[in-house]
């Protein structure tokens, strides 16, 4: 009885603290904007697959086993300290024994993972402590987060032996009493089996490591809140309410259509935005954040995944998408109460934007390639935030870099990114058979699809060479197509990565009407990133269409035998391919482009990071059209040497961005002469000989 009312009193106090603890952390959710959930179906398929399966952080085999095993081992283990709890409330001895077979399995489950996660504990101690593992470190890593990081594992390490030991100690007295021993033990047996003592000393083992293991639960689970290990709780949570969209896809901004909207039709719009307060465009500080911006806060491991793998720190340069994170949640902590006791006028003189925080050299130097996003383990996206306070940068402050401003101002006013006029975008196409949509529409016919041609593929010098050679395989291959000609203007694409929501909603808009009016249902675009934006982006604002990129189109006219490529043009030539990030990355395509390179008689080399683990060109999210950020060399230098290094002759691209990066690589590297860089439906044109 003695025992019961010890563990009572130990048991309330641990959920007391435990209790105060959570409310004081999740009443800042309340200063957070509302975000509502749909797609309950894809949540938990979704959870399943990242949460308890693991998915993403077995993208890195043999750690990612490590961590996977650990995380399956506190679950299975989690079952016999339910049973612990209720024998030190009840008095009771392994109270679940009645469960027979399945009690065994668990038991004998528990008792191996205990080994293994001792082991896994040792080894990533080890690794913390003895190798220099890059990503462990940075600038935003203090020596409390290592400290921190080293606790918990130790505490870990000690609930395993703990955990083994008093498996050992039940055996042992078990044995010593003639008692039945409940549930299968396979690795405290063996240990049992060296050690010879009396009944008395078997109990103090028992008892002693029964203490030790759930007092040491206790203690663990209410330190967790205040240690980067809170994703223990907070994972499963935050993979739940993640987003389910593409990676490429970004999130509509309903403040900013209702403008628009009221620009574009004043009497239409009038009375839906009359009574509207002024909202915030984006985000300058965690009152502006959304409630799952801080739950992805909360369950940041600072394991450093995203920063290993984003191009901007890759080369150098300031940002660190664990900084964003680990700076929202520290941002909450210090405005948080001063928000809850003096409401939204409080201000201390600080925000998430600004020296003490995240800069704005940070922010301009993302190129939202969402490689960090598509590496976290726990599903959080921070190009989404990035992206947000990018907004409130531009459409509140006005403070986009030079040169986006001058991108900005052409698209307004030339509808493309550079000054040419809206009157030459089919220059190009001279001398082509290139048919308007126009003409076709007022000859009474619809065209099976519309070919976009982007603003890169209409007025890049570089890239209207290959709007030349894929129309030149439209018309070899009898494709029933048009183009919108004039009537085309930019997609919008960088203006909303750059933050000027307004300006690509406007574009939009624009082209949805144009779209619509033509009863356009199928599209096909040689710029990936026009193709997500108008596959994944447009519904929002009623452009509903089925869009595809122009190396899936070439896919399927080879597999359908319309392309039969012969030619031993390319024989001998050795061609690695550079992943475009929004045709790989957002929208998960990587075998189309490939698919039609093995169509051409050639050698086909990848480079190290390659598909979901492929560096960017550096050229997204508006980098193309401003100065880059200080840093130890450019995004698209350290693509090239990587490229380079596969031994190469030619480098493949589907992208007019990344034809651009990619180009400019090779003439730094003085390499122009030797490698070439062609499109997919280049190649593809000089193997048919058009």
């Amino acid at each position: 009885m003695i025992k019961q009312i010890i563990f009572l009193i130990t048991l309330l106090i641990t959920i007391g603290v435990f209790a105060w603890t959570m409310q004081r952390v999740f009443k800042y959710f309340k200063l957070t904007k509302r975000k509502a959930l749909g797609d309950w179906g894809k949540r938990i398929s979704m959870t399943i697959k990242i949460a308890f399966l693991q998915e993403k952080i077995l993208r890195r085999p043999l750690i990612g086993l490590m961590h996977a095993l650990v995380w399956w081992g506190f679950i299975l283990i989690l079952f016999g300290s339910i049973e612990m709890v209720i024998d030190g409330l009840f008095g009771t001895e392994r109270v679940f024994s009645f469960l027979g077979p399945v009690y065994s399995f668990l038991i004998a489950s528990g008792d191996l993972f205990a080994l293994v996660i001792a082991l896994a504990v040792l080894a990533f101690l080890f690794r913390r402590l003895f190798m220099h593992i890059k990503r462990f470190y940075g600038p935003e890593m203090k020596a409390v987060s290592k400290a921190d990081a080293n606790l918990a594992l130790t505490i870990i390490l000690i609930l395993m032996l703990s955990l083994l030991g008093m498996n050992t100690g039940y055996i042992l007295w078990s044995n010593a009493a003639n008692e039945h021993i409940a549930g299968v033990f396979p690795i405290s047996n063996w240990l049992a089996s060296m050690i010879d003592t009396n009944k008395d000393t078997s109990w103090i083992i028992f008892q002693a490591n029964w203490w030790i293991h759930i007092v040491g639960i206790f203690v663990f689970a209410n330190i967790l809140p205040y240690s980067k290990h809170f994703h223990v709780f907070m994972s499963v949570p935050n993979v739940f309410v993640s987003r389910v969209e593409p990676l490429g896809y970004v999130e509509n901004m309903p403040n900013i259509t209702k403008e628009v909207k009221l620009m574009m039709d004043p009497d239409a719009a009038l009375d839906e935005t009359a009574e509207d307060e002024p909202e915030r465009f984006g985000v300058k500080d965690v009152e502006d954040i959304s409630w799952v911006n801080y739950i992805n806060s909360l369950a940041c491991t600072e394991c450093g995944r995203c920063t290993s793998v984003c191009p901007a720190n890759i080369t150098g340069k300031l940002l660190s998408p664990r900084k964003i994170m680990m700076d929202t949640r520290a941002r909450m902590k210090e405005k948080g109460p001063g928000l809850l006791k003096e409401g939204s006028s409080f201000d201390d003189g600080n925000s998430l934007i600004g020296s003490s925080f995240i800069t704005e050299e940070e922010l301009w130097a993302c190129t939202q390639c969402n490689a960090c996003a598509q590496e976290c383990p726990v599903n959080i996206n921070q190009p989404s935030l990035i992206l947000d306070m990018r907004r409130y940068l531009v459409m509140e402050e006005s403070k986009a870099p030079s040169g986006l401003n001058t991108v900005f101002t052409n698209i307004e006013n030339n509808g493309a990114p550079w000054q040419f006029s809206p009157e030459d975008r089919m220059l190009w196409a001279e001398g082509l058979e290139v048919p308007l949509m126009a003409d076709k529409f007022a000859a009474g016919e619809k065209p099976d699809y519309l070919f976009w041609v982007g603003s890169a593929g209409a007025f890049d010098d570089r890239y209207k060479k290959v709007t030349r050679e894929f129309v030149k395989i439209l018309n070899h291959s009898k494709i029933n197509f048009a183009v919108l000609g004039t009537e085309e203007t930019d997609s919008g694409d960088v203006a909303r990565r750059a933050g000027n929501e307004m300006l690509f909603q406007m574009q939009a808009m624009m082209n949805i009407e144009v779209m619509n009016a033509y009863e356009v249902k199928n599209i096909i675009t040689c710029d990936p990133h026009d193709f997500n934006t108008l596959k994944n982006e447009y519904p929002d604002f009623e452009g509903n269409y089925k869009v595809k990129h122009h190396s899936q189109f070439l896919q399927e006219l080879i597999s359908s035998g319309k392309l039969k490529i012969d030619s031993d043009e390319f024989a001998g030539k050795k061609i690695t391919f550079h992943d475009p990030c929004y045709l790989g990355r957002a929208n998960n395509e990587y075998d189309a482009p490939r698919s039609v390179l093995d169509s051409i008689t050639s050698t086909k080399v990848e480079m190290e990071r390659n598909k979901s683990f492929a560096l960017c060109c550096g050229a997204g999210g508006g980098q193309m059209f401003k100065e880059a950020e200080k840093g130890d060399k450019e995004v698209f230098m350290e693509r090239t040497e990587e490229a380079l290094k596969t031994g190469c002759d030619i480098i493949a691209t589907a992208c007019p961005f990344c034809m651009v990066m990619m180009t400019d690589g090779l003439k730094y590297s003085n390499k122009e002469e030797e490698i070439n860089n062609y499109d997919i439906a280049e190649l593809v044109s000089i193997a048919l000989g058009l």
